[in-house]
């Protein structure tokens, strides 16, 4: 067995979700799923396939997105891993609907931070192990940070 590294490619705010699932309707069942949750969001997801032919199948109502998508799936190459690219909305608007689709067995991450998958590769194929999301903690928050979280989250409309 090899271990791997693949980096995530995107721009650097850029929000996505990775997550694994079991069925190639995955496809259709996700993006539904987005679509009747936050109609306006722009989004691209990209499904490896683990059987049959081992295709990337792909959605998406964003061109772009989409091809991003489709270009990190192939770097991941894993078993039934799913990625979404999005904009005009956050993971935190969709997940929750993600996470209900019944093919959907876990989500690896939503994020907008850098991120490393660490792949497991064999003879028969490739597996996520799990990720790294973002950067070492540097400390505890002080009272500073406190109040400028909360001044942010009321900034972009999450708390009142």
């Amino acid at each position: 067995m090899d271990l791997l590294t693949v980096k995530i490619e995107k721009p650097e705010e850029m929000n996505f979700i990775l997550g694994q699932s079991h069925f190639i309707k995955t496809i259709e069942d996700i993006h539904e799923a987005i679509v009747t949750t936050n109609p306006a969001m722009n989004f691209g997801l990209a499904f490896c396939e683990a059987s049959q032919q081992a295709l990337v199948r792909y959605s998406g109502n964003d061109e772009a997105l989409t091809e991003l998508a489709k270009k990190n799936a192939m770097l991941l190459a894993a078993g039934h891993c799913f990625i979404i690219f999005m904009e005009n909305g956050f993971p935190v608007n969709i997940l929750n609907t993600i996470k209900n689709v019944p093919e959907v067995v876990r989500i690896f991450c939503a994020t907008a931070n850098p991120v490393e998958v660490i792949i497991a590769e064999t003879g028969q194929g490739r597996a996520i192990l799990g990720v790294v999301d973002g950067i070492k903690t540097q400390g505890i928050e002080t009272e500073q940070d406190i109040g400028n979280r909360k001044e942010f989250l009321r900034k972009i409309g999450y708390k009142f």
